[in-house]
């Protein structure tokens, strides 16, 4: 990378950091296909993996008061095995597949938003949950399902926020452990994840701030503009 790529780079990463940490999810809308671009579509989703991983220990810091374990727990188990499987079919699959399954899964995305997925009840959240750690592990993102998996709890704003970022840890810890047995991330890989250390504490501080001062309907605009955002990402990618 020449040295205003890296910086492009490294605002995109930062920006990601915050809009998880406000939102409660999104952070994969700027940073796979960011990396993946710069980095090739496996070694791109395995970093942005470790990244978020290493954002959500922050978030879960931040949100603290606010981290509803008895009733995130059984979309954060199920996270976790679809995130396993997907991953682990990352590991053998063919780059290009890899890119495919990234295109497709912007497009369900798009799917998702059409079809109004918000108006499922709770007990569809599990299900949910399991696709979104599925299709996560294989393309980096999970598109706008782990975010309805999750508001379909009817948690508030903080709680929320504190159940994506415990479900989003989950998955993505499991994501790397696999990624880092398998090897995918080079020294580019490696300089970029330390450069952007103190951008996980400076985003995450930036998101909290915003979310902190927010009401639940402005939250609601948040949330929702988040989702929007698979859609613009979509033609970005197809461009």
């Amino acid at each position: 990378m020449t040295v205003l790529t890296a910086i492009a780079v490294l605002l995109l990463v930062y920006a990601s950091f915050a809009i998880s940490a406000s939102a409660g999810l999104g952070g994969s809308l700027l940073m796979v296909p960011t990396l993946a671009l710069f980095l090739g579509s496996k070694e791109g989703v395995a970093l942005a993996a470790l990244l978020l991983a290493s954002n959500n220990v922050l978030k879960i810091i931040a949100y603290r008061a606010t981290l509803p374990f008895r009733a995130a727990a059984l979309i954060i188990a199920l996270t976790v095995l679809g995130a396993a499987i997907g991953s682990s079919l990352l590991v053998e699959a063919p780059e290009w597949a890899v890119t495919v399954g990234i295109v497709v899964m912007f497009a369900a995305s798009l799917v998702a938003e059409r079809f109004d997925l918000s108006r499922l009840r709770t007990g569809f959240a599990p299900g949910l949950a399991f696709v979104s750690g599925a299709s996560s592990g294989f393309s980096g993102t999970s598109g706008p399902l782990k975010g309805v998996a999750i508001r379909n709890l009817g948690l508030d704003r903080r709680h929320f926020v504190g159940a994506a970022s415990l479900a989003s840890f989950a998955g993505d810890a499991t994501k790397t452990a696999i990624f880092a047995d398998a090897e995918l991330l080079g020294r580019t890989s490696v300089l970029t994840a330390l450069a952007a250390v103190p951008l996980m504490a400076l985003g995450t501080w930036t998101g909290s701030t915003v979310n902190r001062r927010a009401g639940e309907r402005t939250f609601a605009v948040l949330f929702w503009s988040v989702m929007a955002g698979y859609t613009v990402r979509l033609f970005v990618l197809l461009a």
